[in-house]
């Protein structure tokens, strides 16, 4: 349970927002200790680091497969009764944000093929095991050749355990698959239980580390400045920094332009506005099955520059009234238009069209759990921002391979929506001609509510928004929110990219910034 007094923007605690947005987890920590464990089996002086086996049941069975998946040195892995295409792990231990989107156990477990994988299943939510998910793994290690490396043991008559039946079945799995040559069956014989004082490695000579809030304060604090120091490191060669910055915002968003999906335009009215028409219509991604409300409006003489406007009120931003079958254009927006620029707008998830009452959405969903803990939401599910990024990517594919005409594509995002914009920007390298992003000085990094639409696990680890903004080179950006300063690793990207006349910086005033955004519109 997330600690109120750790959430903080400096020295915070696991489970806060800060945490989520480093990507730093109790899960996480667990996995580096058994990484850990493996270093130190492999360092003693008696063990064959050729036949190593790791097994676990419940959270241990987590463990177990989660690390079979990332750790090439285990030969054989038996994790008992959690993998399942039911419940994927109950304790934050066994969750974390970005960790199961779109992915499950089975496919976890299977990241392990063609090495010998063991299971076991039981009268809990792994009992369906034998039609669902082992007949997967089955074919899965089929086609890589090994059908006889992957078991199940169906003990369905037991409930959720690691008993002696089920531990078992796992002594004859390893025993075989790391020959062994124990006579077979294998029973288990007295032994004594060892003292606490015997198992415990802390004596007078080796002491206890201090533990409590401010250790996991400070151990936090390391984890997020060594993550710092590695993304910092990059920022010396630009291959490498998309490399790093560039994978990694590719998995916070969830999605790039090449995966946008095939995309259709359904236009359900037209409208001759006198110096334009206004198309209204559906624009469908059938790789993704979404739908976004849409509006094109196309000037008489149009001159092949198309700009996307993105507004945190949808569509409607586009407009100073809509009382009228062609409503009053703002100012800016009805320049554009008599340039011969047409405009797009769009209404991304819960804008516009997606809201009954038409309230502005204040927070995301969460799953319904009592523990606040961001993983089982975030786990399974993508973040809000993250999905009206998407959505962008969306609106730019059917700009960028659908509008008639093309000669220029322009993104913008002023306030609220710059974020976006920026995000959508950096999946979409080469796609945007100018991008006019307005941040209002938002960082990932500064969000304090598990529950903001702005929250994004992982969005402060890699650079935070600037390096997000950076990955958009060496195209042009016209940046405003900022101050009289470009962000450091932006100027550094593009002075890398040998792009920097290519980067302008603004500032003033929200009036002030619109203003100058449509003069760099309809100069570019």
């Amino acid at each position: 349970v997330a600690h109120t007094e750790m959430n903080t923007l400096e020295n915070w605690g696991l489970f806060s927002p800060q945490a989520e947005a480093h990507l730093e987890s109790v899960m996480g920590l667990q996995t580096y200790d058994s990484i850990r464990a493996l270093d130190f089996l492999i360092g003693l002086p008696d063990i064959d680091p050729d036949r190593l086996a790791v097994t676990g049941a419940s959270g241990g069975g987590t463990q177990t497969f989660i690390l079979a998946a990332i750790d090439p040195r285990l030969a054989v892995a038996f994790p008992a009764v959690m993998v399942s295409t039911a419940m994927q792990g109950g304790c934050t231990c066994e969750n974390a944000s970005l960790l199961r989107v779109d992915t499950g156990n089975v496919e976890f477990a299977a990241l392990f093929a063609p090495k010998p994988l063991g299971m076991t299943a039981a009268d809990d939510w792994t009992k369906e095991m034998p039609t669902k998910g082992f007949p997967e793994l089955k074919q899965h290690y089929q086609m890589l050749g090994a059908p006889d490396n992957v078991m199940l043991k169906a003990l369905l008559h037991f409930g959720h355990n690691y008993n002696y039946v089920s531990r078992a079945a796992m002594y004859s799995w390893l025993n075989k698959q790391l020959k062994l040559g124990c006579k077979e069956p294998i029973v288990e014989e007295y032994y004594q239980r060892l003292t606490i004082p015997e198992m415990s490695v802390w004596d007078d000579q080796h002491p206890k580390p201090s533990g409590g809030p401010e250790f996991e304060r400070g151990l936090l604090r390391w984890i997020a400045d060594d993550s710092a120091r590695q993304v910092t490191a990059a920022r010396d060669s630009l291959d490498h920094y998309r490399e790093l910055v560039g994978g990694a915002v590719e998995v916070l968003i969830g999605r790039n332009l090449a995966e946008a999906g095939e995309v259709e335009y359904a236009r359900t009215a037209e409208t001759d506005c006198g110096g334009y028409r206004a198309c209204v219509g559906l624009l469908r991604n059938k790789l993704h099955r979404e739908e976004l409300p849409l509006i094109v409006l196309r000037p008489k003489q149009p001159t092949g520059q198309i700009v996307i406007w993105i507004d945190e009120s949808g569509k409607a931003g586009l407009y100073s009234d809509v009382d009228s079958s062609c409503p009053k254009l703002k100012p800016g927006i009805q320049r554009l238009i008599d340039a011969g620029a047409a405009v797009i707008g769009v209404d991304l998830l819960y804008q516009g069209e997606f809201l009954k009452d038409g309230k502005s959405v204040t927070q995301t969903r969460r799953v319904n759990n009592p523990r606040e803990s961001a993983a089982y939401t975030f786990g399974y599910n993508r973040a809000l921002f993250a999905q009206q990024v998407d959505d962008i990517l969306t609106v730019i594919s059917f700009a960028k391979n659908q509008e008639p005409g093309l000669k220029t594509l322009d993104l913008i995002g002023l306030g609220a929506a710059g974020p976006w914009v920026a995000a959508a920007r950096a999946q979409a390298p080469g796609a945007v001609d100018l991008a006019v992003v307005d941040t209002g000085g938002f960082r990932f990094g500064s969000v304090l509510d598990l529950r903001d639409v702005s929250f994004l696990p992982g969005g402060a680890k890699y650079d935070d928004l600037p390096g997000m903004l950076a990955l958009g080179a060496p195209g042009k950006l016209w940046l405003a929110g900022e101050g009289k300063q470009v962000p450091e690793v932006v100027r550094r990207i593009y002075d890398l990219a040998r792009a920097s006349s290519n980067l302008t910086v603004f500032d003033g005033s929200p009036a002030e910034i619109h203003q100058a955004a449509i003069n760099q519109l309809m100069d570019f």
